[in-house]
């Protein structure tokens, strides 16, 4: 079941992102967040989406959007981000999450979604242009994680 996150989501929220903060590039963040910021993040700003799947009372993903820039003149654009269970990838759990994302994002006046990409990630950009993501840009060496320089591409949903 998709639905909207909880405050009593964050613990499991933060466990699943912790995952990719330890192990991967996916996230340039590289401190554990607990709980709190969690919290914090997905008060942030009501106009934005943080959505989690559930299954059988135990979260297996979730996607958010937040705001892309803060200048108001980028107010319909947002970045989007999805984050599922390692064990629950390739099950389409992820896609129903965006696409849910992507109408509540679309009723609420958004014209324009990005997904920033840590590159080489196949699976990321597969599943982006799955969705009718399309390349716009690469920006070269703007992420410095695990003591190697990271590219991250760009990519647009026209919505």
């Amino acid at each position: 079941m998709i639905r909207e996150a909880r405050e009593s989501d964050a613990e499991a929220i933060a466990l699943i992102y912790n995952d990719y903060v330890l192990n991967s590039t996916i996230t340039f963040e590289e401190k554990k967040v607990n709980e709190r910021i969690i919290l914090e993040r997905i008060n942030f700003s009501k106009k934005h989406q943080w959505l989690v799947y559930e299954k059988e009372g135990v979260i297996l993903g979730y996607a958010f959007s937040t705001k892309w820039k803060t200048r108001s003149a980028y107010r319909f654009t947002v970045e989007s981000s999805v984050y599922i269970i390692p064990q629950q990838q390739k099950k389409g759990i992820g896609t129903a999450l965006y696409k849910r994302l992507i109408e509540l994002l679309t009723k609420k006046g958004f014209r324009r979604i990005l997904a920033g990409i840590p590159l080489p990630n196949d699976q990321s950009v597969y599943f982006h242009e799955k969705l009718g993501f399309k390349k716009v840009g690469q920006l070269e060496e703007v992420g410095f994680k695990f003591k190697r320089w990271i590219d991250v591409g760009y990519w647009e949903l026209k919505i």
